[in-house]
């Protein structure tokens, strides 16, 4: 522990004075009750009404999105597990561009990969429903899972490496992602999609070699979009570091695990996002809605 963070005894052992660990002058009970006082997500007694919410918030994400480049064609899926009947998802309808998703639009699948709910156009992205399907049915805690074909995710993943802790916001991936080392084209089998999950395990992200990323949680958008950026400070950073004949500096393995208990949370990652859906329905005047 840093010295700041601690007082001594007269034997120069440390004494806990009541400070939150790597936070000088911060005492644990004021950092806790500052937690307390964060927004949370709306909590539902009806599950039917927590579906309409979250239908909504999975359209609002597809016009985050589009807004952001993520989209690449017809490829990429963001899935949302329906609360009525949790062994089944939600997701983009294939061949509609993200930018114009409605939350009518959406389609509703269950685990046999058969559509039984949604919009007009029905047909399911394969690909998605042999990855998603697996992560959901592995990992019941996971309600969203995101993957798309961003530019600096892709590329970054084409090295097949975990990103390095450089920053404070790839301190929330810390420990927490890893690399799947396998590309064998498109996702059209289950076993793929097996394979994915079982890489995944009970992390937040996955680097799908030569491929791009797949995040997952209580809720993704931040991660996703965190996870891509971090990936493109990475290419600048080293990019500028070996110009120089250097390397990028890590943040310490102490540091960044203490860090990431606040940055990388399931509420930060709600809290995160906030901004982003918040802007997103000023500026589509919330007709994702419909």
């Amino acid at each position: 522990m840093a010295p700041h963070a601690e007082d001594t005894n007269g034997d120069s052992q440390p004494v806990n004075n009541g400070e939150a660990p790597l936070e000088p002058g911060v005492k644990k009970n004021v950092a806790a009750q500052g937690m307390l006082n964060f927004p949370r997500p709306p909590k539902f007694d009806d599950k039917y009404k927590e579906r309409d919410y979250l239908k909504g918030r999975l359209a609002a994400a597809f016009r985050l999105f589009g807004k952001y480049g993520f989209d690449e064609g017809v490829a990429g899926h963001i899935t949302l597990r329906d609360p009525v009947q949790p062994d089944c998802f939600w997701v983009n309808p294939f061949g509609t561009a993200f930018s114009m998703i409605n939350k009518s639009d959406l389609i509703l699948v269950n685990h046999s990969g058969e559509v039984i709910d949604g919009g007009e156009n029905r047909l399911l992205n394969q690909a998605a429903y042999m990855i998603h399907s697996q992560v959901h049915a592995a990992r019941p805690d996971v309600v969203c899972a995101a993957h798309s074909h961003s530019i600096y995710g892709r590329t970054w993943c084409s090295l097949g490496r975990k990103i390095d802790t450089l920053t404070q916001d790839a301190c929330a991936f810390h420990n927490d992602h890893v690399v799947y080392d396998s590309f064998n084209g498109v996702v059209l089998a289950e076993t793929e999609g097996k394979a994915i999950a079982e890489c995944l395990g009970g992390k937040k992200a996955a680097l799908l070699q030569n491929h791009g990323l797949l995040t997952v949680g209580h809720t993704t958008i931040m991660w996703f979009v965190s996870l891509e950026k971090c990936c493109h400070s990475q290419l600048m950073a080293e990019a500028a570091a070996a110009s120089r004949g250097e390397k990028p500096i890590i943040i310490g393995d102490e540091e960044a695990t203490y860090t990431a208990r606040t940055v990388g949370s399931h509420r930060a990652g709600w809290f995160g996002a906030k901004p982003m859906f918040d802007t997103i329905h000023k500026e589509t005047g919330g007709d994702y809605l419909q």
